[in-house]
């Protein structure tokens, strides 16, 4: 988490009503683990903060779960992708299962790691 994000990102999540924003519960526990791996102190202290904010206020009522449709839509996509040769990890897969199961665009800088998978994907960092 960066103090000030990208400007084109900020600009294209503006453009949008916040409730078509959705995150994951699968990107939460990723964002909490890398703050988590930080050394104690103010810095730890203040993207806890951060995150706990931006989750229970940005993302209020609008996270999204791996449940038993996107179970079924991961086994899916993890075995298609690894047929093809291109290995997903699993919270990858899982992400993109959630997106498969609730039909939501996928918003990422890392479109390779998404392809594929039956799910449309932007990535804000190159949109015009």
């Amino acid at each position: 988490m960066k103090p000030k994000g990208s400007s084109a990102v900020l600009q294209w999540v503006a453009a949008r009503p916040v409730i078509n924003l959705f995150t994951t519960t699968i990107t939460q526990a990723e964002i909490l683990y890398g703050i988590a791996l930080l050394p104690s102190g103010k810095r730890q202290t203040e993207l806890t903060q951060a995150a706990q904010f931006m989750f229970a206020e940005d993302f209020g009522g609008r996270i999204l779960h791996f449940d038993e449709i996107a179970a079924v839509a991961f086994a899916r996509i993890a075995t298609e992708r690894r047929r093809m040769g291109k290995l997903i990890s699993q919270a990858d897969a899982q992400i993109a299962s959630i997106c498969y199961a609730h039909q939501a665009t996928l918003i990422t800088r890392n479109i390779s790691d998404f392809e594929d998978c039956g799910i449309a994907i932007i990535n804000p960092w190159e949109v015009d």
